[in-house]
This record gives C-alpha cells, sequence and structure tokens, in this order.
C-alpha cells in the first residue's frame, strides 16, 4: 500500500517524508534503546532506509550523460537533511541511559544496569561437582 504512495508523482516529496518520518521510523525504532546492534543490523537499518529515500525521493535526471539515473547515497543524505536511523537509535540510547541513571536506585531498570551477575563462561575442561565440563555435556 505505502509503496503506491512513495512513488506517486503527484503527491509531494515534503509529504512522503513526513509520512516516513512520523509512521515508519518509529514503528521501526521503537524500543531501540534496549537493542544490541550488529554490524550487520546496522547495515541492514541503513539498506532500509535508503531505498525508503530513494523510493520517496526518486531518480534524477542526468544532463551530462542524458540519462536517469537513482540517488547516490551521498545525495540522498545531503537532500534529506536528517540524521540516519543508526544515529537516531543512538540517541534514543543515550535518552534511555540519562532516564535510568535520574531514578531513584531501589527503581528496577537501575538495579539491572548496575547489577552484577557474577556468571563466567566454564570451559569445557573445568571440573564442578567433581565432573569435567564434557562429561556434564553428555547428561
Amino acid at each position: 500500500m505505502l509503496q503506491k504512495f512513495f512513488k506517486n508523482k503527484n503527491i509531494l516529496n515534503k509529504l512522503k517524508l513526513r509520512l516516513k518520518n512520523t509512521i515508519i521510523e518509529k514503528v521501526l525504532t521503537y524500543a531501540s534503546e534496549t537493542w544490541t546492534l550488529t554490524k550487520r543490523d546496522r547495515k541492514q537499518l541503513n539498506v532500509f532506509e535508503r531505498k525508503m529515500y530513494r523510493r520517496i525521493l526518486g531518480s534524477v535526471y542526468d544532463n551530462e550523460k542524458e540519462n536517469w539515473r537513482i540517488l547516490t547515497n551521498k545525495e540522498i543524505y545531503a537532500s534529506v537533511k536528517k540524521p540516519t536511523i543508526i544515529a537516531t537509535i543512538r540517541l534514543n540510547r543515550l535518552r534511555w541511559f540519562g532516564h535510568v541513571q535520574r531514578m531513584e536506585e531501589n527503581r528496577i531498570p537501575k538495579r539491572v544496569l548496575y547489577m552484577n551477575l557474577g556468571t563466567t563462561r566454564l570451559r569445557v575442561d573445568q571440573e564442578i561437582d567433581g565432573k569435567m565440563g564434557w562429561e556434564r555435556m553428555e547428561e
């Protein structure tokens, strides 16, 4: 449904960008304060964001080569003038951290933030209860 909306040339790009920022980005970054982003996750989020912008902004006519082409990443970010989705997620995480820091000491999120789990990863050759690691795995 939104693909047709974003590709429609009769709708202003400003309106399309506003829809992307208010609905799609909010749904995409919901609870992002708690995410652990891997390199692969960051790449996928950036690719998705650029794909959305390319659909919204469309292709441009190159007068030098006299043909149509898609926008480069630099051109996209220059025309949008908005932080990337990864930067937005980082800001959300910092905002959440500041919120937790201001909480009272007895609140659960603050206790969890400073909790020391005291666990270590067991080596296979480490002995516990008289059994070696590989013996415990067989049970």
